[in-house]
């Protein structure tokens, strides 16, 4: 529940407002400052001034967007003013910037009059990528949209009409299906005739539903043919041919109905009187046409959508508008048509019927999300929605015409968007395109466990490796059903250890291993059952070429195995863990927060050099930084001279390695520091890889910084060991078990090379 008093403070508090302007060019010297003004500044304007296209690549109106209203249709406020209206306005730009990295400025303008606005908006033209009209009421919004979008050369689009039309559109390709109807058979009753309302219905009459089974309700009843009274040419169109004057006479058989209208004027007798396996979207905001709770008390067969969160199936405008605009800048669209708003609804339709990520369940609590009744439409922080919706709206507008750049790779397209959902998709993204060449035979362990099917689909899907997991198969291809996912057989491989064909061979393979250490023949049968060694002695004969485990196990409890089975690689001495973190604007490594407890100088030397190789394995050039309390001698203390002698031996035998310390962590971070201080320092940049001094200290600033920094971690990546081997955490993700997948491809592409 919002209280007034906390939304008050919420906008109040600190700086007035929702926004600001941050400047994506820095600005700190008297140089920067004649860049970014006079004299600087002119160069860019004389260059679009001989080529108008330029203005694209010097300036942000590629990525900028107004959001105009006039602030007489606010929300369901009604016509409340331009300065009234003005709080909506910013949090659409906060809904732009924070889903699909739209920038915004919120123009509003006061007056009433249709022609005004339009001409502002057309005025405004040389600024702006595109423009978003915003409550402004029917049917002078109708006229203003099509009037701009025949005099200008930017996407023009109205959300109120066309957003909740697209949303809702999308809920119904799904709902027809689970509720098995045909589109061009359903009968659709539309409460609401305003801009939402007839958008709706002429967005579903574009994916299918015939015009003569589409019936308009607004507040003086049916719109029939022959009706003078509150009508307009938009409400004509849709006038039919009907004896039906009221709601309740619409309703009556009715397959759909869509509402965008009025708190409470949709009975449960009315609810009653429909088709069977019934459909209603009750839209009205914040208090739909009837509750969740009335509709489901009278018809347990109906699907049923509204506007509000704490509902099933919420048709919320944020799933349209920040990545049907992100597509259509991306291309340079010069209109938003029908074709890319029904893309954008395909797309979504598409979307939910896609497993969905930890991320979602976490953010509502939840465990489990399937497509059905209760889910037929994305929520609104799937962060899959964005390559999902922009690229279809993209591909739209290239196949109809109106894209002024087209993509000439959308692949790398998609690379792009990952990189504004944050740096780690776009770091993931390189490491799944690496694996999606050549995927390798990847082993789980756990193959019976929820998270792991779930990250199988995902890898089946993309490509990127061929799982093996280790189960029960009868169990496994239950659970599969269970969760509704749809693993193609041919790319997986379930094995039971004790039914397998080679379960005889790596018996005697790890008695002969073993059998100086103690090991029985007796004992080397129990072993080889249990799934981890199994799947260990399978990567040891060359029969998988990696392993992934530990989402139900302690680090120790993989490690034990892999170093007695698959052994360390030549030359090593102790393995190590290592970590990747990825910020926003860097990625760093952090070693080793998961092995070496107290790691002597030998030993933290040995991380330092396995930690540098991995990093240079990833295509990354690693600048070290070896941690302690101490700077270059300024502490004398047997701990910091166990990292300054580990420095010494690094150095010593890479050479050629950038590698510094004893150091501060944060010196290490700040390279112009770092250098003004101590200018003997060989590192000169800002180092990528930490080395810590211990578990202790690595374990808690990687957990601090994923937790108060924000980072995104990768790992741990098992170091030192012949093949790969990754561990996994009990709390990790299915997106970590893909990401983490993929790198397991990578290294294992890597050694076997």
């Amino acid at each position: 529940m919002i209280r007034k008093q906390d939304a008050l403070d919420y906008h109040s508090s600190g700086r007035p407002g929702k926004i600001e302007v941050i400047s994506s060019k820095p600005c700190s010297t008297q140089r920067e400052l004649s860049l970014a003004y006079t004299p600087g500044v002119a160069k860019p304007c004389l260059e679009i001034e001989a080529n108008p296209d330029d203005v694209y690549k010097y300036t942000a109106k590629g990525n900028l967007v107004a959001v105009v209203s006039n602030g007489t249709a606010v929300l369901g406020l009604g016509n409340i003013g331009a300065a009234a209206g003005k709080p909506v306005m910013e949090g659409k730009g906060v809904l732009f910037k924070r889903f699909a990295d739209v920038d915004v400025f919120d123009i509003e303008l006061n007056t009433e009059n249709p022609d005004e606005v339009i001409k502002v908006c057309e005025l405004l033209e040389p600024t702006f990528g595109g423009i978003n009209l915003e409550d402004i009421k029917a049917p002078e919004c109708f006229y203003i949209e099509e009037t701009l979008k025949k005099t200008m050369k930017i996407p023009v689009f109205h959300d109120d009409q066309h957003g909740t039309a697209i949303i809702s559109g999308a809920a119904l390709i799904n709902a027809l299906e689970i509720q098995k109807k045909k589109i061009g058979e359903v009968k659709v009753i539309f409460s609401g005739a305003g801009a939402a309302g007839i958008a709706c219905a002429k967005l579903y009459e574009k994916l299918g539903v015939k015009r003569e089974n589409i019936l308009l309700v607004d507040t003086k009843g049916v719109v029939y043919k022959g009706r003078s009274e509150g009508m307009n040419p938009y409400k004509e169109y849709f006038a039919v041919d009907t004896k039906k004057r009221t709601l309740e006479d619409a309703m009556k058989g009715a397959d759909v109905f869509c509402g965008v209208s009025a708190k409470g004027i949709l009975s449960k007798e009315m609810v009653k009187s429909m088709a069977n396996n019934p459909i209603i979207f009750a839209m009205a905001n914040p208090d739909p046409e009837i509750t969740y709770d009335d509709a489901k008390s009278v018809r347990e067969d109906l699907i049923m959508a509204t506007g509000r969160s704490d509902y099933p199936n919420q048709v919320n405008n944020v799933l349209g508008f920040p990545f049907i605009f992100r597509g259509a800048l991306d291309v340079r669209a010069s209109t938003i048509n029908d074709e890319m708003k029904i893309a954008a609804s395909f797309a979504l339709a598409n979307l939910a019927k896609e497993d969905i990520p930890d991320s979602v369940l976490q953010v509502y609590g939840t465990n489990r999300i399937e497509f059905g009744k209760e889910y037929i439409i994305p929520k609104p922080f799937d962060p899959r929605v964005l390559t999902w919706v922009a690229s279809a709206v993209a591909k739209a507008a290239m196949e109809t015409g109106v894209a002024q750049r087209p993509i000439k790779d959308f692949e790398q397209y998609i690379d792009c968007l990952e990189g504004r959902l944050g740096k780690s998709h776009q770091v993931m993204r390189f490491f799944i395109h690496k694996a999606q060449s050549e995927p390798k035979r990847i082993v789980f362990p756990e193959g019976e466990e929820d998270k792991i099917l779930r990250a199988a689909q995902i890898i089946v899907d993309e490509k990127i490796a061929k799982p093996i997991l280790l189960g029960d198969k009868v169990n496994i291809e239950k659970r599969i059903s269970e969760l509704g996912l749809h693993m193609e057989s041919n790319l997986l491989e379930i094995i039971k250890p004790s039914k397998s064909p080679e379960y005889g061979k790596y018996i005697e393979t790890l008695y002969h291993q073993r059998l100086r250490k103690g090991l029985t023949r007796k004992e080397a049968g129990k072993m080889v059952q249990t799934n981890n060694i199994f799947g260990m002695l399978m990567v040891s004969t060359g029969e998988a070429d990696g392993l992934i485990s530990g989402l139900t196990k302690h680090y120790p409890d993989t490690i034990r195995p892999a170093l007695q089975i698959i052994g360390k690689e030549e030359g090593v001495h102790s393995i190590a863990g290592l970590y990747m973190l990825i910020f926003k604007n860097r990625t760093i490594f952090i070693s080793d927060p998961t092995v070496n407890i107290n790691p002597d100088s030998e030993q933290l030397a040995e991380i330092a050099m396995l930690s540098a190789n991995t990093v240079r394995n990833l295509d990354i050039i690693p600048t070290v930084a070896m941690l302690s309390f101490s700077n270059f001698g300024s502490t004398r203390h047997p701990l910091t001279d166990k990292v300054r002698k580990a420095v010494e031996i690094v150095k010593d035998k890479m050479p050629d390695l950038m590698i510094e310390g004893e150091m501060f962590a944060d010196i290490a971070l700040k390279p112009d520091l770092l250098n003004e201080i101590y200018p003997f320092s060989n590192l000169k940049e800002e180092a990528n890889l930490l080395i810590c001094p211990d578990l202790t200290s690595a374990n808690i600033a990687y957990k601090l910084l994923i937790a108060l920094g924000g980072a995104t971690a990768i790992g741990p990546i098992l170091m030192g060991i012949k093949k790969p081997v990754y561990l996994l955490t009990q709390e990790c993700f299915v997106d970590d078990i893909v990401n983490i997948t993929a790198m397991a491809v990578y290294e294992a592409k890597r050694k076997s090379k």
